[in-house]
């Protein structure tokens, strides 16, 4: 049985348990009385599905790493634009971005780097003893090289000074048992430093515990009528 298969299977016993209805094509589903289209899937889904939402509903784009690709942020940014629909990018497993998008705008950055440490299981099946470096460059490649591991890289680059420029480092640790995100900036405005430590998710190790709790500010922030930070 393929993915869609076990999702047509398993569905609706999902939408019984949470009093919804589940859907089967994107044409019915964008036809409903829902607001916002929230997307948890992956980068080739969010690619795949991201236009036809724009046009209908706002969307919440999970797999923030779609955004590497400039040319698909370019576009779905004018889609959106022309749709009056809003694209909502929430902060993940990672904060500051406020400060950074501040530290753009006042005179600019000088430079952004994102060290992030993880259990070496999470992101290779390889036996280590030790810690490893297993990635050092652009948030774009880190993206391309570790899809599922760096949508923090992107929201970072967004936040700040691109995908091109923004420095990252990944590191496969042994030795520790949360999800570590270390971001350096500086600029005009002076520096930043902050450490954000992470439990990973219990069902999926590869993200953290907290990012299922920023969707959920994301949304609240959506409706709110007053919004502290952006």
């Amino acid at each position: 049985m393929d993915e869609r298969e076990k999702a047509r299977v398993e569905l609706p016993a999902i939408a019984a348990e949470y009093e919804c209805l589940a859907f089967h094509d994107i044409q019915s589903f964008l036809q409903s009385d829902i607001d916002i289209v929230v997307e948890c899937s992956n980068i080739e889904t969010a690619k795949t599905y991201a236009f036809d939402v724009i046009q209908e509903k706002d969307l919440m784009v999970i797999s923030i790493g779609a955004f590497a690709d400039l040319s698909f942020a370019t576009q779905l940014t004018q889609a959106a634009q022309e749709s009056r629909h809003r694209i909502y990018l929430p902060s993940g497993a990672i904060g500051g971005l406020d400060a950074l998008k501040a530290a753009a705008l006042d005179g600019g950055l000088e430079s952004v780097t994102l060290t992030t440490r993880k259990p070496a299981h999470s992101l290779t099946a390889e036996e280590m003893t030790a810690e490893q470096t297993l990635f050092e460059g652009s948030a774009r490649d880190a993206i391309e090289q570790f899809p599922k591991n760096a949508n923090v890289a992107i929201v970072l680059s967004l936040a700040g000074m691109g995908v091109e420029k923004t420095n990252v480092q990944i590191i496969a640790d042994p030795a520790v048992t949360q999800n570590i995100h270390h971001i350096e900036a500086k600029g005009a405005f002076g520096e930043f430093e902050m450490t954000i430590k992470n439990n990973p998710s219990p069902d999926n190790p590869k993200t953290s515990h907290i990012t299922g709790a920023s969707i959920l500010a994301a949304l609240a922030n959506s409706k709110s009528a007053v919004v502290v930070g952006s």
